[in-house]
């Protein structure tokens, strides 16, 4: 095994359980429009998904350009009002963060979010400096599945593929990670093993890991 290894953690559903709260900004989002998603319609066409995505989906129609950028303000601004009092990171992963950067792993965060909700969540958990890569939105053309963010993630942190390990939460980011050629870790705070792709683990949270067990995953 090359000593060297990467781990990329996504943000939502993974280092904060943010995803009750993006439900809470799109049901305001959308109700203003007179739409109303179920918790199933955002469990399909959210978790993971980008702005982009969701917005057209629920929409019925493209959004793009000028008009994109406004809703996607609005709905991003509306998720942080609501979530800046919440800001809580996952049982175990400040713990596991600083196991992995003491055995000198290198760390990085791939995003669908926007800039703006990623400085929201690093102002209060006290990871930024430890991170060698830190992509958001802004950063990629193509999003999850797809995936760009996790080979820009790679080159980032210089290393390979092979030798990258994502924390995943959603059907897309997992498959972004696969489809880059790196092993997953599967976090279910949105869904269940059932309805995710197959993962070399899948956890609840991190209060049972370190760079012991995460080594023995490249082995």
């Amino acid at each position: 095994m090359n000593k060297e290894i990467a781990v990329i953690f996504d943000m939502d559903g993974v280092i904060c359980h943010t995803n009750p709260y993006h439900s809470l900004a799109f049901r305001e989002f959308f109700s203003a429009r007179n739409l109303y998603p179920t918790q199933e319609d955002f469990a399909a066409h959210m978790f993971g998904k980008s702005n982009r995505y969701i917005l057209s989906h629920f929409l019925g129609r493209p959004v793009a350009d000028e008009e994109f950028l406004q809703m996607e303000n609005e709905k991003e601004s509306l998720f942080r009002k609501i979530y800046a009092s919440h800001i809580e990171p996952i049982a175990g992963i400040l713990e596991l963060i600083t196991d992995l950067q003491h055995n000198g792993v290198k760390l990085g965060v791939a995003t669908s979010a926007p800039y703006a909700n990623l400085d929201l969540i690093l102002s209060e958990v006290p990871i930024r400096e430890k991170l060698g890569s830190v992509l958001a939105s802004e950063d990629v053309i193509k999003h999850k599945p797809d995936p760009e963010i996790y080979l820009a993630s790679a080159h980032n942190l210089d290393v390979s593929p092979e030798q990258c390990l994502v924390f995943e939460d959603s059907y897309s980011g997992i498959s972004a990670a696969l489809n880059a050629g790196m092993r997953v870790v599967g976090v279910l705070t949105s869904h269940t093993i059932e309805e995710l792709p197959p993962c070399a683990l899948y956890i609840d949270n991190y209060k049972n890991l370190s760079f012991d067990k995460i080594k023995l995953l490249f082995s």
